[in-house]
C-alpha cells in the first residue's frame, strides 16, 4: 500500500494543475447536479418494525383520515391569568379573545376558527354529559372525563389554545410563521396575561448561530500554527476539510433526489468530516515536514509522507467508515442515513487527504510554510535525535509503567459508575432548556393539568373480529382495564369510525413523557393486552408520540451491545492486519471502552443528576451513547493508528519495544496532541450552546477525545506496551499468513530522486527508511 499511495502522492505533486481542476470540474457538477435534482429533505419518523409504528398502522387502517402523529404540526398556546384570578374575568377574557384574533391571523393557520379556552372547556363538557346520558353512562364518570380533556385548569387560570397548522408535516411550518406566533405572543404579554407555545409545530429550526463553530476554528487555527508555525500549514488543514465537508453536503443533498433522506443527516456529516478532515491533513502535512529534515526534495517528501502516514490515514478511515457505517444495524432509517452519508464525507476526507492536499503542495512549492510566526528548532539529544515533551513523558510513562496502568484504568472505573444509573428517553418539551417557550409552557401545563397532559397514551382497537353487538362492551371493558392500571390518570374513548369497527381509547397517565413511571405504565398496557385480547376478542395496540419515543429508546438499547460487537470486532481485524500482532489491537479496544463508559459516567453525573449545576437533572438522549461511541471510535482508533505506526515503524527497523514507543513520541505525541485539542475545542464549544441536548453532545464528545486521547492513547497503551515488551508484536504464524501483508510502515520506501528501491529489513539502516 505504502509503495501505491507514494506513487499517487508524487503523481499529484507533479501534477497539480490536473489534480486540482479535477476536483472543481468534480464540484461543479455535482453542485449543479445537486441544484437540478434535489428535492427537499424528508422529516418522516418511520420506524418499521417497533410496536407503537405497527399500532399507528392500525389506526391508520380503522381510521383512514387519522393523521400520523409524527406529522402532526401542532401547536398549544397556553395561556395563565394572575394568581387568584380567572380567565374567565371579563378582563382576562377579553385579552384571551385578542390574542385569538391576532392568532387567527397568523399564516399557514387552519380554516377552522379558534375558540378560547372557556368555551372551548364548556362546549367540551356539554358535549361529554349528552353523550353520557345518551349511553347510560354515570354523570360522575362524564364529568371527570370531561376534566381530563378541558382546555381550561380546575382552578380557571389556565387555558390551552390548541390547533394543526395548515402543512403536511412539521417540516413544512415557515420560520416565518413561528417569528410572526412569537410576535403576537409578545404583544398578548403586554395585556398581563402569561403567554407561552409548545408543540411540535412551534419548534421551528433551532438557531444555533455561529458562535461555536467560529470558537472552534479560531482555536483550530491557533494550534496549527503553533504546531506549525506557519499561517499558510495551518490553513492548509482547515481548507481541505472544508472542501471535504462541501463536497459531502452537497452529495447528501444531491441524494435526496434518489431517496428520502432525513433533515437531520446532515448535522453528524459536518461534524465528523470536519474532524477526520482537519486530523487527516494535519498527520500528513506533519510528515511531509519531518521529511524536509532529510531531503531538500520536497516532491520527494511529499511521496514519503503520502506513503507512510498516508498508510495510517487509509487504515484510520477505514475504522471511521465501518464505525458509521454499523449505524445501519440499528434498523432506525434516519440513523441509517445519517451513519452511511458521514461515512460517504469521509471518504470523501480519506480522498483530499491523499490528492489535493499533495496537489496543493505542488501547488505552493516552497511556499507551503511561509508566513512564519516562529522558527521550528527542536531541542536535540545526547544521541542527536529531536528531544521533546513527547520524549520525556515517554520516558516518564515507561519509568513505572505499572503504576500508570493501575491509576488510569482504577480512575476510568470511578468515572463509569454513575453510568449505572442510565436514563435514556427523547427529547421533548418539558426537557427542553428553561429559557425557552417550549419548557414554560410545558411547565405551566404540568402545574395546571398535570405532567401526564404531556404523555398521553393511545390505545387503538380493532373490533373488526368482534361481533356488532358486543362490540360496545368491548370498548367499554378496554376502558375500564386502561383506567385500573396503576399510575393512570384517566381512560376514555376519545373516537370510533363511522362503521364502528374501531376505536381509540385516550389514556392519560400520571407522570410526564421523561418519567421511567410513564415506560413502565406502558410496559404494564402491552403486557396486559393478551388476556384482554382473548376476554374481547379485539386486537389492541398502543401508539402515541410518547410510545413511539419509548420504542426507539428501546431499539437503541438494544442494538448498542451488537452495534458495538460489530463495530469493535471488525476494527479489531482491521488492525491486526495495520500491527501484525493481536495484544495490540486488543489493548487499543479495551482502552477505548473504558474511556467510553468513563465518559457516560461523567455525563450521567453532570447532566442527568445535575451534578456541577451545569443542567437541570434530566434524562440523557437515546441516540447520544450510539452517536458517541460511533464518532470517539473513529477518532480514537485514527489516534492509535497514528502512534502506534510510528513505534512499530520504529520497532520494525531494529528497536526494542521501549526505545519504539519513545521513537514514537518523538515523532507523534506533538501532533496527536494538536489533533486532540482542536476536537475537543470544536466539541467543548458547543457547550456554550443554551440547548441542553446539544450541550450534552458537545460535552461528552469533549470529554472522550480527551480521555481517549490523553489518557488511554498517551497514557494507558503505551505503559501497557512498556510492560509487555516484545510479546506486543507478537503473532501466530498460522495467523500471520492468513493475514493480508500491507505496507503500512513504509519499509520499502527509500529516500532518493522521487523513486522506489524495493528493499529488505536486513538493509534497512544502510537505506536511511522511514
Amino acid at each position: 500500500m505504502a509503495t501505491l499511495l507514494h506513487r499517487l502522492g508524487l503523481t499529484a505533486y507533479r501534477r497539480w494543475p490536473l489534480v486540482i481542476g479535477t476536483w472543481v470540474v468534480l464540484f461543479i457538477a455535482l453542485g449543479a447536479s445537486a441544484a437540478a435534482f434535489s428535492k427537499p429533505m424528508s422529516d418522516s419518523f418511520s420506524i418499521p418494525g417497533i410496536p407503537s409504528e405497527e399500532a399507528a398502522d392500525l389506526q391508520s387502517e380503522l381510521f383512514p383520515g387519522a393523521p400520523d402523529p409524527s406529522e402532526r404540526a401542532t401547536a398549544n398556546v397556553v395561556v395563565a391569568a394572575p394568581e387568584g384570578e380567572q380567565l374567565s374575568d371579563p378582563r382576562w377574557q377579553e385579552a384571551t379573545q385578542a390574542l385569538i384574533e391576532d392568532l387567527s391571523g397568523l399564516p399557514q393557520m387552519p380554516e377552522t376558527p379558534l375558540v378560547g379556552p372557556v368555551t372551548a372547556a364548556e362546549q367540551q363538557r356539554q358535549q361529554l354529559l349528552q353523550a353520557a346520558a345518551q349511553a347510560g353512562t354515570d354523570r360522575q364518570v362524564a364529568e371527570a372525563d370531561a376534566r381530563a380533556l378541558s382546555p381550561l385548569s380546575e382552578d380557571g387560570r389556565v387555558g390551552i389554545i390548541t390547533w394543526d397548522f395548515a402543512v403536511d408535516s412539521v417540516a413544512d411550518v415557515e420560520p416565518s410563521t413561528i417569528e410572526e406566533l412569537e410576535d403576537v405572543m409578545s404583544e398578548a404579554r403586554g395585556s398581563g396575561l402569561t403567554v407561552e407555545a409548545n408543540g411540535p409545530g412551534t419548534a421551528g429550526m433551532p438557531h444555533l448561530g455561529g458562535t461555536s463553530e467560529i470558537i472552534g476554528v479560531a482555536v483550530a487555527l491557533v494550534v496549527l500554527v503553533l504546531t506549525f508555525g506557519s499561517l499558510v500549514a495551518a490553513g492548509l488543514p482547515i481548507l481541505t476539510a472544508a472542501i471535504g465537508v462541501g463536497f459531502g453536503l452537497t452529495g447528501i443533498t444531491l441524494m435526496t433526489a434518489f431517496a428520502d433522506v432525513g433533515s437531520t443527516t446532515p448535522m453528524l456529516a459536518t461534524m465528523i468530516g470536519l474532524a477526520v478532515g482537519i486530523d487527516y491533513c494535519l498527520f500528513i502535512l506533519a510528515r511531509f515536514r519531518s521529511e524536509l529534515d532529510h531531503t531538500s526534495d520536497r516532491q520527494d517528501a511529499t511521496g514519503l509522507a503520502v506513503g507512510t502516514a498516508g498508510s495510517a490515514v487509509v487504515f484510520a478511515g477505514l475504522t471511521v467508515l465501518i464505525a458509521l457505517a454499523a449505524l445501519s444495524l440499528v434498523r432506525i432509517p434516519f440513523l441509517t442515513s445519517m451513519g452511511l452519508a458521514a461515512a460517504a464525507t469521509v471518504l470523501v476526507a480519506v480522498l483530499v487527504a491523499l490528492t489535493l492536499l499533495p496537489a496543493l503542495l505542488g501547488m505552493l512549492g516552497s511556499k507551503v510554510f511561509a508566513g512564519r510566526v516562529r522558527r521550528y528548532r527542536p531541542a536535540r539529544d545526547h544521541d542527536g535525535r529531536i528531544l521533546n515533551n513527547g520524549v520525556r513523558w515517554g520516558r516518564f510513562v515507561g519509568r513505572r509503567p505499572a503504576a500508570v496502568v493501575a491509576i488510569v484504568v482504577v480512575a476510568l472505573g470511578v468515572l463509569a459508575v454513575p453510568l449505572k444509573g442510565l436514563h435514556l428517553a427523547f427529547p421533548t418539551d418539558s426537557t427542553a432548556s428553561t429559557d425557552t417557550t417550549q419548557r414554560r409552557a410545558s411547565d405551566l401545563v404540568a402545574e395546571a393539568f398535570g405532567p401526564g397532559r404531556s404523555a398521553p397514551l393511545l390505545v387503538v382497537v380493532d373490533g373488526r373480529d368482534v361481533p356488532a353487538d358486543e362490540r360496545p362492551a368491548a370498548y367499554g371493558e378496554v376502558v375500564a382495564w386502561a383506567a385500573g392500571q396503576d399510575g393512570v390518570v384517566n381512560a376514555q374513548v376519545v373516537g370510533q369510525n363511522e362503521d364502528g369497527t374501531g376505536a381509540q381509547v385516550l389514556v392519560t397517565p400520571e407522570t410526564g413523557p421523561e418519567h421511567t413511571a410513564t415506560e413502565d405504565l406502558l410496559g404494564d398496557l402491552r403486557a396486559g393486552t393478551g388476556d384482554l385480547e382473548e376476554r374481547t376478542g379485539a386486537d389492541l395496540g398502543i401508539t402515541g408520540t410518547t410510545a413511539i419515543f419509548t420504542d426507539i429508546s428501546e431499539r437503541l438499547s438494544d442494538a448498542l451491545p451488537v452495534y458495538l460487537a460489530v463495530v469493535i470486532g471488525l476494527a479489531f481485524i482491521l488492525l491486526m492486519i495495520v500491527f501484525r500482532s493481536i495484544l495490540v489491537p486488543l489493548t487499543a479496544t479495551l482502552g477505548f471502552l473504558l474511556s467510553v463508559l468513563a465518559t457516560l459516567g461523567i455525563t450521567v453525573a453532570v447532566f442527568q443528576e445535575g451534578a456541577l449545576g451545569l443542567v437541570e437533572g434530566q434524562p440523557i438522549v437515546s441516540f447520544m451513547p450510539i452517536f458517541l461511541i460511533g464518532l470517539v471510535f473513529g477518532l480514537a482508533m485514527d489516534y492509535q493508528v497514528f502512534l502506534v505506526t510510528r513505534m512499530r515503524e520504529a520497532h520494525v527497523h531494529g528497536m526494542s519495544t521501549s526505545d519504539a514507543v519513545i521513537d514514537g513520541f518523538r515523532n507523534s505525541a506533538r501532533v496527536v496532541a494538536a489533533a486532540a485539542v482542536i476536537m475537543i475545542s470544536v466539541f467543548a464549544a458547543f457547550v456554550l450552546i443554551d440547548e441542553p441536548i446539544i450541550k450534552s453532545m458537545g460535552f461528552a464528545l469533549a470529554v472522550a477525545v480527551f480521555l481517549d486521547a490523553f489518557v488511554v492513547r498517551m497514557a494507558l497503551i503505551p505503559a501497557l506496551l512498556d510492560l509487555l515488551g516484545e510479546k506486543a508484536w507478537w503473532l501466530p504464524r498460522w495467523l500471520d499468513r492468513l493475514l493480508p501483508v500491507v505496507d503500512v510502515e513504509g519499509e520499502k520506501l527509500q529516500r532518493g530522486s522521487g523513486h522506489l528501491v524495493p528493499g529488505e529489513a536486513g538493509a534497512a539502516e544502510e537505506r536511511q527508511p522511514v
